[in-house]
């Protein structure tokens, strides 16, 4: 049995090293000594989640229980947590800091427990999966015991990770790619390789799952299953529709619709419904499963659009939408007020088979004959190559209050996770880019209770470090100040004065005028004249703008293609 000691060395190692092949290796060697029950976890924590989306658990550990669990396990008061949060910033480090110093008598003593039991990995797994089924009324004391056992229990170096962790923030510099990479080369004995590693991943997303048949020789039987969902393809913005026929040729041309991704899984009479950020929102969108019960597919995994339609018969704001996603009680009240219609666009599985390997045109040919009872259920689709008819169609679209455009490649494949070519998506909108909130600040006079401004964050894709690119405060009234003063709430890390260090978990769809060098922020970047257009929930850490793409578009500014 792997001590948790062990892999919290390894992390204290990745940590400290800079480069990724140095990172990828030491991952490697770990993985490889693993046992089968022990491998997934480790895949897990190294990435910084804590479960796949296929177990539909949510830990619920807020900063507020973290630091309450700390203070319990280590016979401090709560303001020495937040005092030392206030200088470091890290809650990891300050749990380990306050373990070193943690009085002798510890939680497991009183519950007349041996003092110092060392911690396995399955134990630190066990206390988590306890923390994330617990529920009812005492579900919070029940998360505080349990951390506060481990905390109690926890070496220093122990526990930086077990907080980090409790969080979903390891900060060691190893994402999904270093994960993969480090699953094919720990097994490569077996004929694993970055390519069969990444295809598995992409269509169990479960690194774990996949790991396990890395080791075993046996990643080509893994497929896509019925409630396991799986990243969803994503379209790729395209210059204009004359640009994206001349791609294409003859495309399967679709309305963008101004709704929300879903994607369906259907089993029998039984009907589950995620996000795009693969949270099961079945319980709020009673409409969507009624209609997908419409299909005549005994099983089947749907793809597709869920818009909320006015009493004019236009979509929505987006927000509106976001507002069903998000219901959890009265669900009824808010679905007559926001009624949402469904639009089916792809078929990625049908009766015990997977389609993505199928050409688009097949695909749809499939989703038509299982929908022929309930055609309203289809998203419409012409397929033209002409740049007349297309630019009719677009005109039609955006008549209706939608946002543009799809224009799709009819051979091509579905591709999990992937953004490319093949789906090219063309609006009118000025350019955004979707940024991670990784702070905040306090606003003032009026509206000093309030978060009055975001720092934002892209991706570095090759490290999975999160760098800044400035702050934004206008497109906000004092309305939505509030709703997102009380979202953050549970994801403050630290508050140093004004300004807040804010876990990052939420997506904001931001304008701006333009892209600028800037050495005062980390990605080297700034925007000028930012606005945020929409919180977007609907979207995870993973559909996050990367560095790459801020280059790409500051490089296409005013024809800086040609110099820079």
């Amino acid at each position: 049995m792997t001590s948790f000691l062990a892999f919290a060395n390894l992390c204290q190692k990745v940590e400290a090293t800079s480069g990724s092949l140095e990172k990828i290796e030491l991952v490697a060697a770990f993985l490889k000594d693993l046992d089968e029950a022990e491998l997934p976890v480790a895949c897990s924590y190294v990435m910084g989640s804590l479960f796949p989306p296929s177990l539909d658990l949510d830990l619920g550990v807020g900063p507020s229980i973290l630091y309450e669990a700390i203070a319990k396990a280590c016979g401090c008061q709560a303001a020495q947590v937040s005092d030392m949060l206030r200088a470091t910033g890290d809650p990891g480090m300050v749990a380990s800091a306050m373990v070193e110093r943690r009085r002798p008598i510890g939680f497991a003593a009183f519950l007349g427990e041996k003092e110092a039991v060392p911690l396995s990995l399955k134990d630190v797994h066990d206390r988590f999966l306890s923390i994330a089924r617990a529920s009812g009324k005492r579900s919070q004391d029940t998360k505080v015991k349990n951390l506060q056992f481990l905390f109690s229990q926890a070496s220093p170096l122990e526990a930086r990770y077990i907080a980090r962790l409790a969080i979903e923030d390891m900060r060691i510099g190893v994402g999904e790619g270093g994960v993969r990479d480090a699953v094919a080369r720990a097994f490569s004995g077996s004929g694993a390789s970055a390519e069969n590693v990444e295809r598995a991943y992409n269509l169990t997303n479960d690194m774990g799952l996949v790991a396990v048949a890395a080791r075993r020789g046996t990643l080509g039987e893994l497929s896509i299953m019925v409630n396991r969902p799986i990243k969803v393809m994503l379209a790729q913005i395209g210059e204009s529709i004359p640009a994206a026929i001349g791609e294409i040729g003859t495309a399967a041309v679709e309305w963008k619709y101004d709704g929300a991704r879903v994607q369906i899984h259907k089993d029998g009479d039984s009907v589950r419904i995620f996000s795009r950020r693969l949270e099961n929102v079945t319980a709020s969108l009673p409409e969507i499963v009624k209609a997908a019960r419409q299909i005549s597919a005994k099983s089947a995994i749907l793809d597709g659009e869920a818009v909320a339609i006015g009493k004019d018969g236009r979509p929505m704001a987006f927000q509106e939408i976001l507002k069903r996603f998000r219901r959890k009680y009265n669900v009824q009240t808010l679905a007559a007020k926001i009624p949402l219609r469904l639009f089916l666009f792809d078929l990625i599985y049908l009766d015990g088979k997977s389609l993505v390997d199928l050409p688009l045109t097949e695909r749809r040919a499939l989703l038509e004959q299982i929908a022929i009872a309930s055609p309203d259920l289809l998203a419409d689709q012409v397929m033209s190559g002409s740049v007349e008819e297309s630019e009719e169609i677009y005109r039609r679209a955006l008549l209706a209050g939608h946002e543009g455009l799809i224009l799709k490649n009819p051979s091509s494949v579905y591709a999990p996770g992937k953004r490319g070519k093949n789906w090219l998506k063309i609006k009118p909108v000025m350019e955004t880019l979707d940024l991670v909130v990784i702070g905040a600040k306090w606003g003032e006079g009026r509206r000093a209770s309030l978060l009055g401004s975001y720092r934002l964050a892209c991706r570095d894709q090759t490290t999975e470090e999160l760098l800044d690119l400035g702050w934004v405060a206008t497109g906000l009234t004092d309305e939505a100040l509030a709703e997102l003063t009380e979202m953050f709430s549970e994801l403050i890390i630290v508050e140093k004065g004004m300004e807040l260090e804010i876990k990052p978990a939420v997506i904001f769809e931001v304008a701006y005028e333009e892209i600028q060098h800037s050495p005062n922020y980390s990605s080297g970047y700034a925007l000028r004249f930012p606005r945020m257009v929409a919180v977007r929930d609907d979207k995870s850490l993973d559909d996050a703008d990367t560095l790459e793409r801020v280059v790409s578009l500051y490089k296409g500014q005013r024809g800086r293609g040609k110099t820079a």
